[in-house]
Parts: C-alpha cells; structure tokens; sequence
C-alpha cells in the first residue's frame, strides 16, 4: 500500500470510530488496519492517535492532518465518479485521426448519420498521412492501413484497400493504351511518395510477379492529388479503389492492366489498449465498424466495374 492509501485509512478509522468498523468498511483484518496505521506513524514520525480499550482519540498532530486526509478521500471519491460518468455518458469529443483521401472519401457522409444518432459526441477528427502516436498525441482512435505490429494498441479490420491503374481518356489517346505492366516504363507516371521504393511498381498474376520501374514529372504522398493530376491528364497513377469509384463507373478514368493483381491493404480502426473506453469513444468505434460492415459489399464490388 501507497502512503495515500494509508492516509485514506486514517481517514476512515476515525470517521468509523473503531478499528473493527473501520476494518469492515476498507475490507481488510483488524490487524492488517492496525499495521497500516502504525507505519503511516511510523513514517511520519509522530503519533497520530490515542488508543484504549474503549475509545479512539485524535492527537494534536492527528487533528492537523485528519482534514487533508479527508480532502484526499474525497478527491479520490470525485475521480472514480468522474470516470464513472465517462463510462456511461455518450457525450464529449473524441479526437480521431486518419489518411487524407479516406477521410475525403467517407467522412462527410459517416460525420452526418453519426451526428444524428449521437448529437451530444463531437468528432475532432485530423486528417494526415504521418504517422501519429495516439498516446503521446492525444488521440482516441485512428484509421491506418497496413499490418500493424505496436502491441500497445489495439487493430480491429475496417476495409481493404487495392490499388488500381488508372489514367484519362484524353492521357491514353495521347500516349497509347497500356497491355503489358512493362510498357509503364515508357510512360508518364505520377508517383506516390508515401511509400518508400515509390519508383518500383508490382504487378502478380498467374503466381508471377512483375517488377517495374517507372518514372515522372510528379509525386506525391497525397492520393487526392494524384488523383487530379490523373484525371487532367499528366499521367497514370496507381489509385486505391474506393478513391475512383465514380470516375470508373462515369468513364473520366480508364483502369488499366485489371487482369494483374496489385497491393492490397488492410485497414484498421487502432486504438490504445486500455481497461474499458469511455463511452463516447466505443460509441464512436463501434460505430465506424458497423458503418463499414455495412458497406463492405460495395466496396468489395469496387473492384469489379465493368470495363
């Protein structure tokens, strides 16, 4: 036991009036009580009670400390009724942080059905590419796509994510159509600098995988904005499916080599491992999860437009 928890004990035992009261109320002996309160003395190095046989008497010392004694119970009292309400109130802000382009892609329609059902629960939510440290950063959730290895946290799957070829109309009347992976070399490419090896390109197929080496007058680690340059014609870039969806159905963008199978990514909703969230935010976690889980057959089917 801490000294506070000894100076909460003190506290108890003179508001009980007894040791056998007081050793009921903390759910501890007699004499585990008795010990606890002789090495508080023993620590502080003073006498805090007047004992005998009929009754329990505060010293001088002892009446100086019993006030912040109590005033410490009852802070501790506060704490735990503090984070009792957070348990129980869906209700406060819940900072989540999450990849540029998803959060373009998803979060204005999620943000208004969550708004609706939880009125009182805001979302701060931060987009970025980097890599933030939830704890440190003071994050509640994130999203981040790949396999994630940091045992402090906690990854539930959300979606994957494949990455498609895709270029203009208007770039391949131009350039040409692209066949065979290999041909990429000779084209315009628009590269993504989030990834390290941003030049080297794979394709599989057939239990045969294709290494190519690309080039261009453009990077970017933001897939929105290579998505522009995409569709304005200054290259091919290699997109997640979920970002051009409508652009493949409406026919601005051309996805290209689709017999080859490119990177997918696992998408996870991480947080920090921790004994029960507060309510706001596995309110907000289970929402996401269920929003997705409903929307896994469409996104599933993003892959399969028809060419």
């Amino acid at each position: 036991m801490s000294e506070m928890d000894d100076l909460a004990a003190f506290a108890t035992l003179v508001e009980a009036g007894s040791f056998t009261a007081a050793a009921l109320r903390l759910g501890c002996s007699k004499g585990q009580l008795s010990k606890r309160i002789g090495l508080l003395e023993q620590g502080l190095g003073i006498s805090l009670l007047h004992r005998t046989t009929r009754r329990l008497s505060l010293t001088a010392a002892g009446a100086a400390l019993l006030p912040e004694a109590q005033a410490l119970v009852a802070q501790a009292t506060r704490a735990r009724q503090t984070l009792a309400r957070l348990q129980e109130e869906a209700s406060g802000a819940v900072r989540i942080t999450a990849p540029v382009s998803l959060g373009d892609t998803f979060f204005d329609a999620l943000q208004v059905e969550f708004a609706r059902a939880y009125p009182h629960i805001r979302i701060e939510l931060e987009l970025s590419n980097s890599y933030r440290d939830l704890v440190a950063d003071g994050f509640d959730l994130a999203i981040r796509s790949g396999e994630q290895s940091d045992d402090r946290l906690v990854a539930r799957p959300l979606l994957s994510m494949q990455e498609l070829t895709c270029a203009s109309p208007a770039y391949l009347a131009a350039h040409g159509q692209v066949r065979e992976p290999q041909a990429l070399s000779e084209q315009v490419c628009l590269l993504n600098s989030h990834y390290s090896g941003a030049e080297e390109w794979l394709y599989h197929r057939q239990h045969e995988l294709t290494r190519v080496q690309v080039n261009g007058p453009f990077a970017s680690n933001h897939y929105s904005l290579l998505k522009k340059a995409c569709l304005g014609g200054a290259g091919i870039a290699r997109l997640p499916s979920y970002l051009v969806h409508q652009e493949l159905l409406d026919g601005t963008l051309v996805w290209l080599l689709r017999d080859y199978q490119t990177r997918i990514s696992p998408v996870f909703l991480v947080h920090a491992y921790q004994h029960g969230l507060p309510k706001r935010t596995q309110v907000l976690a289970d929402y996401l999860l269920a929003w997705f889980e409903e929307r896994r057959g469409e996104l599933d089917r993003l892959t399969t437009v028809a060419p």
